[in-house]
């Protein structure tokens, strides 16, 4: 899925998926040594603010691990960041229990511990549908810059249904507020 395309999560039928997983997974970049090539674990962190319009009303991170309402779940940090292609750190979203007044959720990665996304190759972030684990959509990160932090993604209401949009966008910051000025314009 290119930047900026969005595409709806309905299902064969018309059916938006009851919940959803958005998967980020990343893998550490290869660097020449003295000895040879070597890999550094790169630990990176999934967050997903929730707004209501251009106001965010919550979030769930590796510190807050739900919503206050419960619809929207991180599954816990995860610190090697070393992965083979799998999922290096989730968030589950119950699209049907996401409260009326929440309109868009921007999904983020970001290194808290402010290393580089020089030190990164292969990122990507992908919506599952949790019923049957079939992949509705998948962006992937080509290359690596400068930047401690990613826009990845956001899913947002759309008349009765929900969609995706890919943002790629990089940014700089170590936490979920740092990002905030980056996030704004693409709400």
């Amino acid at each position: 899925m290119a930047r900026g395309r969005a595409i709806g999560l309905q299902r064969v039928g018309g059916q938006v998926p009851a919940a959803v997983r958005i998967g980020f997974g990343w893998q550490a970049a290869s660097r020449r040594g003295l000895f040879g090539s070597r890999t550094r674990e790169i630990d990176l962190d999934a967050s997903a603010v929730l707004f209501a319009g251009r106001q965010p009303v919550d979030v769930v991170f590796f510190r807050h691990l739900a919503s206050d309402d419960g619809s929207v779940r991180h599954t816990g940090d995860h610190l090697g960041g070393a992965g083979a292609g799998g999922d290096e750190e989730s968030i589950l979203v119950d699209l049907h229990r996401v409260p009326v007044h929440i309109d868009q959720i921007v999904f983020t990665v970001n290194s808290f511990t402010g290393r580089t996304f020089q030190e990164v190759q292969s990122a990507f972030c992908r919506i599952v549908d949790e019923t049957d684990g079939q992949e509705l959509a998948r962006c992937t990160l080509n290359g690596g810059g400068q930047y401690t932090a990613q826009i990845m993604a956001k899913v947002h209401r759309s008349g009765s249904g929900w969609q995706m949009t890919a943002i790629g966008t990089p940014a700089d910051g170590r936490t979920f507020q740092d990002l905030m000025p980056a996030i704004l314009p693409h709400l």
